[in-house]
This record gives C-alpha cells, structure tokens and sequence, in this order.
C-alpha cells in the first residue's frame, strides 16, 4: 500500500523543481527526501523520477502519482474539515498568509474582530507577497492565503487551491509637489508617458499591473526607481523622483506630507483585485469559514 506521507514529499518535489528546495519545504534533509522518494518508488513498482545529472524530474508515471496526490490531500483536507465540525466549540489556529496592505486593511480588523467573537481562536498572520503566500498554503504553512490576481499567477496551484474574491480596489495618481497635473481634478494616464515612474519590482502584481496599464495607454513606463513599500514609494513621489500609481487602500496609511498631490485616473485604469485561498477540500473547516467570513466582512466596509 502506498504510504500518503511519501505522497506529500512527491507533490513537494512537482512544486519546487529539486529535492533541495522540496526538502527545505518539509522541514527535512535532502537525504531524507530522496530517501522517502525511493521507498515510493518500491511500493509503486514504477520509476516516479528520472535523474539528470544534479537534478531530477517526474516521469511519466510520476506525474500521474503526483495528480493522484493533489485528490488525496484534498480528501484528508475534508476529513480534518468533517471532524473538526464533530467538535462542539471554536477552539484551534488559523495561520492567515497576506500582503503588507490587505493585512493593515483587512486581515487586522478581522483578527481583532474574530478576538471578539471566538477568543479561544488563535490567528498567526504571515506577511507574504506576490506568489509566497499561495506557497505557503501549498506547503501547509498556512491555511488562508490573501494575494493579488496577475497574470504570472502560480500555475501549480491548479486543482489545489480554491479561490474567491475579496476585494477590488483603483490606483491613485501619486504626483510630485508642483506638478504640471497637480491641479487636475483627474488625470489622464498618457499625460504621464514622458515622466520618470516608481513601482514595485518586476514579479509584484502591482508592478505588472502599472506596466500593463501603461502599455494599454500605448507607453512603456520608464522606471527610474524601484520599492515594493508604498511609503518608500510616495517619499520618493514627495522628492520629485517620479510619478506613480499606487492601489488607494495602500494610500491610507501613510503621512499626508508624503502624498501632495493624489488624484483618481480619467476613464478606465488599472484595478488590483485581491482573492482568498485555501486548499481544495479544507473550505469546510469551521475554523476556517469564520476567520473567510470576517476577512469578507472588513472588506465589505473597506468597499465601503
């Protein structure tokens, strides 16, 4: 019979490439790994990895024991869901994976809130951005996960991870301290082409999402200054570094000096559409439902 523990070192090995980075994933040495991985490969009688010098990749037959592994986590995600609902009171952990601002914006609130409601719930947030967080839940290091939609989202997550959306939010203008648009009730995106931009480094999902607005406006960005802290990013737009375009709820928090001149976009911009995450079959867990349901509630009034 097939171990399922060797299973998770072998969806592990699928999402991380090498059997350095799946065994950092799980806590183990590499010997370990492959130790695990060979014992696999006697239950099953197939070969599941072909070896390529240093590195090692799924054959055939392990990457249809990888498929089969997704469905198999999934049906134990729903068994700890199913027996979790047996217990009589809201009592455990929940660790929430998140970017900086949704987690000033949304998740503090709903722990506050959740505090209120079930104070025997713990709640542990993980400050992730970009991809990281959908790692996190992946590896089990996490139960929810906060991010941003984009176009170079993790495509492993596939069948693993169900998704719902949150919230959507506009970009602001962030322009300079006299500015030829600070005046402006609105500005027009292609007024900006000729001007040096700020933006988070390539691989954030708002970078790419100003990049792909520019290029919509037919004008590539030139990006002179490069900070995935929105403070960092308006005390350079406060200098006269350059322009940017900065999601409005990340706006909220920072010092009104560093933010001259804040004005919507004429017309259709770009927005950041933030989601919810968990695996595929824990989405019944009680634990997890109430702390889904309070992040939905403060992202209610955030729209608000």
């Amino acid at each position: 019979m097939i171990d399922p523990r060797r299973l998770r070192v072998l969806s592990a090995l699928a999402d991380h490439g090498t059997v350095t980075a799946a065994a950092h994933a799980l806590y183990l040495s590499p010997s370990a790994v492959s130790q695990q991985l060979a014992a696999l490969e006697a239950e099953t009688g197939h070969a599941l990895l072909e070896r390529r010098g240093r590195t090692v990749r799924l054959t055939a037959a392990g990457s249809v024991l990888a498929g089969h592994a997704v469905e198999i986590a999934a049906q134990l995600e729903r068994a700890e869901a199913d027996l979790a609902r047996c217990s009589t009171g809201l009592v455990g952990e929940v660790t929430v994976a998140a970017f900086a601002t949704s987690i000033t914006e949304v998740v503090a609130p709903a722990v506050a809130a959740l505090g209120r409601r079930a104070p025997q719930v713990r709640v542990r947030v993980k400050d992730a951005e970009g991809h990281t967080s959908a790692r996190l839940l992946l590896d089990g290091e996490a139960d929810i996960a906060v991010a941003v939609e984009h176009r170079d989202a993790l495509a492993s997550d596939a069948g693993r991870l169900l998704h719902a959306p949150l919230y959507e939010e506009p970009f602001d203008a962030v322009l300079p301290p006299g500015h030829r648009l600070a005046d402006k009730p609105e500005v027009d995106l292609t007024d900006l082409r000729d001007d040096p931009w700020i933006t988070p480094w390539p691989g954030n999902p708002v970078h790419e999402a100003v990049v792909r607005a520019c290029e919509e406006a037919r004008f590539r960005p030139r990006v002179e200054c490069l900070s995935d802290d929105f403070s960092a990013v308006c005390a350079l737009v406060a200098v006269g570094a350059g322009v940017a375009l900065v999601p409005r709820s990340a706006l909220h928090g920072i010092r009104p000096a560093l933010t001259p001149a804040v004005r919507p976009l004429r017309g259709p911009g770009p927005t950041r559409r933030v989601f919810t995450a968990v695996r595929r079959g824990s989405e019944g867990h009680p634990l997890l439902r109430l702390a889904l349901a309070e992040l939905r509630d403060r992202a209610a009034a955030l729209a608000g």
